[in-house]
């Protein structure tokens, strides 16, 4: 029968106790005193049947044709125990004969975990020392269960608990057992912040990655109390505070408190602000002759009255050693100076320029990555084995890896190469997952429920591409899509983007009519001004087919009869090719692409067609966006956005209703989709313009007596904007039925609205009211919108 047995922690720290008072008994009734010295003629190993007696005797202090005392048969007890060989040991002496009985420890045959759930065994497997086919050790064991406790404590469970046990196999073998009881989840009942006065709780809660438990705790694991994650969260306040002009802020303290009887932690952060800085005088100075610092000011970030920034002040470090280098200076240094002025609160700052210590690059150490190609690590460095080193690199190395999404932790370190004038650099990286299958769903109440589905990768193969392939659909739409992106296209910094797509949208309330686009393209993004200006060029070609929905109309002269559809929409009816070519130029420093509070978004894009095809036009479309912190201890961001657009089509082929702009409560809310521009009098369909401008200010605030947990806000808002000038090929084909609002005429509304950072995505509700319409526009008091990603 198998015997169950429960390790006894106390066992090893019994085992020198057998020397006791000074003396060793043996079993002739003599005794060795600890001030005398006895002969070892002999040493006698028993009780061993793995081992071998020499390899016990070697572990010994006491060797044969020596003197011995009972402090070295003590150190013979220690060392033979500390082996972890042997359960028992015990020394006497028999006349001129040292005796060493021993029990040998049994081996394992099998290491098991039961009652886990929440951590799966290959995960606890990676923690234990305890190994199959090794030997049984006790203090090992011991430490092994500390090392699961330690992983529950990180993934949040503080009343864990683990019991190990051995079942007798037989024959000198065990099963080792960890008996594991997870206990409940140690959430973090309270975040608190002490001495912050320009920013509130709620804000910088938002700062960092731990999050307080609530009724959405059973959705993630960032509500727990982890102390890599507390460091992590430091480190964000620090940046976040640095990067708003606090150049002073510190944090006193941060701790958190564990309440034993209700399983929860009290988060708290104790912080200094300090002063709020703007930048006095920049300069640019270089103790390298042929360096002109006047040339170099260009490439620097911060200017005079802007508010401090560190992530600037990092930038033009970058920005300005890459410089320096290319002007044949490998070894320069850009070091800045800021000097405060305290009286009017500024910080000048001052890039120094100076000839650095000659080191270069001898190896690059790449480490942890299972999965990923060494080369994708690699490419992320602006240096290489043999270049000369340069820290400002290796940290702007380091940023980029921790950006790529690819890896749960970076660590870059440095040490000595072969030589002083040799540095060799490890990079130490922790993968995470990267792929996702996910699903969304959402409310329109223009396209009604809407759904999709699809399969992403962002590294894929491990060679750092990303890969998505989905289907989605509602009510009266259904899409497809796949696409792909090399992000170093040709071994530069160039992203290669690759698109293939079918979207059908049946006649709707705003629709007369059926379109099917199927198409796809690629385009190549370059990176003007990292981490800000980015240029892209593409190519587009689409198949678009307009379709009557009740198949009457079979020919244009009956068309309009048929089908009552506004003959403008008769004219487009019909397959034709779409192949056009274009730019954008994107402007970005949002500090949050998808929250943003602080930072300004532009983009000013052109699209040509007619590089073959059915359709010659010129497309000009530009956005701006700008967020700022109104009241930031109050949480209040306001944005202003404006948005305008052109199209010209050109040679012998006429602009068709898909061709142009269409605008509604997209755009001013108060509206229907298409409710606003040119519409056919008689049958009321949207003719879409060839103009359109606008323009949205709003503010967004949260609730101040519901839970953060929640993640509801709310936003006020006034929007303004109009669409005109319908293509004149499609003024003629509407003939007697008369157009409507085909000139320049302002809409506005007013409203408020209700955001919420779901578990299931973002969602939004508006209320708007127009102020100003025109005849025939179509309005529409409330807006539902919003999906989800799984």
């Amino acid at each position: 029968m198998q015997r169950l047995r429960k390790i006894s922690r106390a066992v090893i720290l019994s085992a020198p106790l057998l020397v006791t008072g000074g003396v060793l008994p043996d079993p002739f009734g003599s005794f060795v005193s600890t001030a005398e010295a006895a002969v070892a003629g002999s040493i006698v190993v028993r009780g061993n049947t793995r081992i071998e007696a020499e390899t016990v005797a070697s572990y010994m202090t006491i060797k044969r044709g020596q003197q011995y005392s009972a402090a070295d048969i003590d150190e013979s007890l220690k060392a033979l125990f500390a082996t972890g060989l042997f359960e028992d040991v015990r020394i006497t002496q028999q006349g001129g004969t040292v005796v060493v009985t021993v029990v040998e420890n049994p081996v394992i045959s099998r290491v098991s975990f039961e009652g886990n759930k929440r951590l799966s065994a290959e995960t606890l497997k990676g923690v234990v020392r305890t190994t199959e086919r090794s030997m049984l050790s006790r203090s090992r064991v011991q430490s092994d269960v500390q090392n699961i406790l330690e992983a529950y404590r990180r993934s949040g469970r503080y009343r864990a608990s683990v019991d190990p046990k051995t079942i007798d196999r037989g024959n000198g073998r065990v099963d080792l057992v960890f008996e594991i009881n997870e206990g409940e989840k140690t959430g973090v009942e309270r975040i608190s912040f002490v001495g912050n006065t320009n920013f509130s709780d709620r804000r910088l809660r938002d700062v960092i990655r731990t999050r307080e438990s609530g009724l959405l705790s059973w959705l993630r694991s960032s509500d727990t109390y982890d102390p890599d994650r507390l460091a992590a969260d430091q480190e964000l306040l620090r940046q976040y505070y640095y990067q708003h002009g606090y150049a002073d802020f510190r944090i006193i303290s941060a701790s958190a408190d564990l309440d034993r009887e209700q399983n929860v932690f009290f988060v708290t952060f104790t912080v200094d602000e300090g002063e709020k800085y703007e930048i006095g005088n920049v300069e640019v100075q270089s103790s390298l002759s042929s360096i002109d610092p006047e040339s170099l000011k260009s490439y620097v970030r911060t200017e005079s009255g802007d508010t401090y920034n560190s992530k600037r002040v990092e930038q033009s470090l970058e920005d300005l050693t890459l410089q320096v280098s290319k002007e044949g200076y490998a070894f320069a240094e850009v070091r800045p100076r800021a000097l405060r002025n305290y009286e009017t609160k500024t910080i000048d700052l001052v890039y120094n320029i100076e000839e650095g210590p000659r080191a270069y690059v001898e190896r690059i150490n790449i480490r942890g990555n299972d999965r990923t190609r060494e080369y994708v690590i690699r490419r992320e460095f602006d240096l290489a084995e043999g270049d000369a080193f340069n820290r400002v690199l290796m940290d702007k190395a380091e940023r980029r890896l921790k950006n790529l999404g690819f890896f749960k932790e970076v660590r870059i370190t440095t040490e000595r190469g072969s030589s002083p004038d040799r540095v060799v650099i490890n990079v130490d990286v922790e993968e995470q997952a990267t792929g996702e299958v996910s699903f969304g769903i959402g409310y329109s109440t223009t396209d009604g429920v809407i759904g999709d589905i699809s399969i992403s990768e962002k590294n894929f193969l491990g060679r750092g591409q990303y890969v998505k392939l989905g289907v989605g659909g509602g009510e009266s739409t259904q899409s497809y899509e796949f696409a792909f992106q090399e992000p170093f296209f040709l071994g530069r910094r160039i992203a290669l983007d690759l698109e293939a797509y079918r979207r059908v949208s049946d006649s709707n309330d705003y629709r007369s009519y059926d379109e099917e686009i199927t198409g796809g393209g690629f385009g190549f993004t370059l990176p003007l001004r990292e981490d800000e200006l980015s240029l892209k060029l593409f190519y587009n070609i689409y198949e678009t087919k307009i379709k009557d929905p009740k198949n009457l109309a079979t020919n244009l002269a009956t068309c309009s009869q048929n089908a009552n559809l506004s003959p403008a929409v008769c004219d487009s009816l019909g397959t034709y090719l779409t192949s056009l070519a274009g730019y954008a130029l994107v402007y970005n420093t949002l500090d949050n692409n998808l929250n943003p509070s602080n930072g300004l978004y532009g983009k000013f894009q052109q699209e040509f067609a007619g590089i073959g095809g059915d359709t010659q036009f010129m497309r000009s479309t530009v956005e701006g966006r700008a967020y700022r912190e109104i009241f930031p201890d109050a949480g209040i961001v306001g944005n202003v956005t404006l948005r305008a657009g052109h199209i010209q089509g050109f040679g012998s082929k006429r602009l068709r209703i898909s061709d142009q702009f269409m605008m509604g409560g997209e755009l001013v809310r108060g509206f229907e989709s298409q409710g606003i521009g040119p519409r056919d009098a008689k049958t009321g369909d949207a003719l879409g313009g060839r103009f359109y401008v606008a323009g949205t200010v709003e503010a967004t605030f949260p609730f101040p007596v519901i839970p953060e947990e929640f993640g509801l806000s709310g936003a006020v808002f006034a929007d303004a904007g109009s669409l005109w000038d319908a293509d004149d090929k499609l003024i003629k084909a509407v003939g007697t039925n008369g157009v409507n609002s085909n000139s320049f005429k302002v809409r506005a509304s007013v409203g408020a609205g209700i955001r919420w950072q779901s578990p299931f995505g973002p969602l939004r509700m508006d209320f708007a009211v127009p102020v100003v319409k025109e005849d025939g526009d179509k309005t529409q008091v409330f807006r539902l919108g919003g999906g989800t990603r799984f």
